[in-house]
């Protein structure tokens, strides 16, 4: 337990005073029967009077000084960072090159393992969710309902969006929204497994408008092919572009092959962008003046009603 005024405890000695002061007399009132108080001699009752008045003081005195304790919330501050994750929703995320558990799984199931996952950790940012195929649109706004977000993720569907990739939409969608925000730390996380197909401007472009507005885009190129080494295969991924964008925008960039990469990308991030579960615990005061002031209220009404 601590104090939030202890130079208020300086006012305690002043107790003494009362010893000072002559004593009050009672002026009319109820008078009762002598022989109640036979057995209190005069200097008895003053002794308890003033015993009385002392700790009454005391409690005042304390009271006053604002005794309060240390409690852990069970809430975490808000960390003053938006996150829009923008996730690719083409065709070619149907294609199963994954591997979790021995089995084969899809690039759409890998992702919605690891977002979700890392999204429902993130307690203390505001998250958003866009995805884009052949166009864009907000599946989750920016909220601080974590498990929300990470929800919307799991029920994610190839074709709602179309099949195509319009990264640059997705880009342009995440970035009217934070550019509105007024959090001191606004970032895009973007994961595609193509080449942008369908966007209305380049997508490196639309980095440079990021930069421009404080936009941070973490790029994430999913697939085991590249257009550099693979330019024919038509499920390569455009891992170029996606670092353009990265490096353009300030972000980082990664390259995943596999669920391992996947898990460390997630990871990495959580250190580039740090993760508000991780820091220590909300603490606040609890004042308890209210205790020693009610003690005091009591006291002091058993005083004025042993002088009547």
């Amino acid at each position: 337990m601590n104090f939030a005024f202890p130079l208020a405890l300086l006012l305690l000695p002043a107790v003494l005073l009362l010893r000072l002061l002559p004593p009050l007399q009672a002026q009319g009132g109820l008078r009762l029967p002598e022989h109640l108080f036979a057995t209190l001699t005069p200097e008895r009752r003053a002794g308890g009077r003033f015993a009385l008045a002392a700790l009454a003081w005391v409690l005042l005195v304390a009271a006053l000084a604002g005794p309060q304790i240390s409690r852990q919330s069970a809430m975490l501050p808000a960390s003053g960072r938006d996150i829009v994750l923008v996730i690719d929703l083409s065709g070619s995320m149907l294609k199963e090159d994954f591997q979790l558990d021995g089995q084969a799984i899809s690039r759409l199931d890998a992702v919605k393992t690891v977002a979700a996952r890392f999204v429902a950790a993130r307690r203390g940012d505001r998250i958003g969710l866009v995805i884009f195929g052949d166009r864009a649109y907000f599946a989750q706004p920016v909220t601080f309902d974590v498990d929300a977000v990470a929800r919307a993720i799991a029920e994610a569907q190839i074709g709602i969006s179309g099949r195509a990739t319009a990264i640059s939409d997705g880009l342009g969608l995440a970035m009217k929204r934070l550019s509105a925000s007024d959090q001191t730390s606004r970032v895009v996380v973007l994961l595609s497994d193509g080449v942008d197909t369908s966007g209305k401007v380049p997508a490196v472009d639309a980095a440079r408008l990021a930069a421009e507005h404080w936009i941070r885009i973490h790029t994430i190129a999913l697939g085991p092919e590249d257009l550099e080494n693979q330019p024919k295969s038509r499920d390569a991924v455009d891992a170029k572009t996606l670092r353009e964008i990265a490096e353009t925008s300030g972000g980082a960039t990664f390259r995943v092959r596999g669920m391992e990469d996947l898990m460390a990308m997630a990871a990495t991030l959580d250190q580039i962008e740090p993760n508000p579960s991780t820091r220590p615990p909300m603490m606040y005061q609890q004042p308890l003046w209210i205790w020693p002031a009610g003690a005091a209220l009591f006291l002091l009404g058993l005083i004025g009603w042993r002088r009547r």
